[in-house]
C-alpha cells in the first residue's frame, strides 16, 4: 500500500512505516501532521487517481525531526571580470514518521493518531482563563513545583 501526497511544492512517494524527510513543518518533535492534498493511492490490488486530489482521503504521520540538511556551497564566477560570489546554505526540513495511509471506511484511518491529533488541536486552540500566554503558565507552573 502507497500514496503519492503533495507538500511543500513537492510529490513523495510514501508508505506506511515510513520515515519522509519534508520541506519545514512548524510543529513540535511528537506533534501529530496530517497530509490532505493526496494525489494517488494504491492498496495493492486497486488504484485511484484524484483530478487533482482524492477527496476524503488523508495521510497521518507524527514528526520525529527538525533539522538542517548538509550544507551547500554556491559560489558564481565570471571569469576575467574579479567577479566571485560565494555563500553557502542549509535547507531547514521535517522528519516525518507514517501513521497510517487512509480515507473513509478504512481500518487504518480510524487509528488513535488521528484522535490524538484533533485532541492536540483542540488544546492548543483553547484560550486560558486567566489571559495569560502559555509561557506563562508553564513559568508558573514551574514556580510552584521550585516551592
Amino acid at each position: 500500500m502507497y500514496a503519492v501526497v503533495n507538500t511543500g511544492g513537492k510529490q513523495y512517494k510514501i508508505r506506511k512505516d515510513e520515515i519522509l524527510r519534508v520541506e519545514k513543518i512548524p510543529g513540535e518533535v511528537g506533534a501529530y501532521v496530517s497530509f490532505d492534498r493526496v494525489l494517488m493511492f494504491s492498496d495493492g490490488e486497486n488504484v485511484e487517481i484524484g483530478q487533482p486530489v482524492l477527496e476524503n482521503m488523508a495521510v497521518q504521520g507524527h514528526i520525529v525531526e527538525q533539522g538542517k540538511a548538509k550544507k551547500i556551497i554556491v559560489f558564481k564566477y565570471k571569469r576575467r571580470k574579479r567577479y566571485r560570489r560565494k555563500q553557502g546554505h542549509r535547507q531547514q526540513y521535517t522528519a516525518v514518521m507514517i501513521d497510517s495511509i487512509g480515507g473513509p471506511g478504512s481500518a487504518e484511518s480510524e487509528t488513535g493518531a488521528t484522535a490524538t491529533a484533533m485532541e492536540l488541536e483542540q488544546k492548543s486552540q483553547i484560550p486560558s482563563d486567566s489571559g495569560e500566554s502559555e509561557l506563562e503558565q508553564k513559568a508558573a507552573v514551574q514556580d510552584r513545583e521550585m516551592e
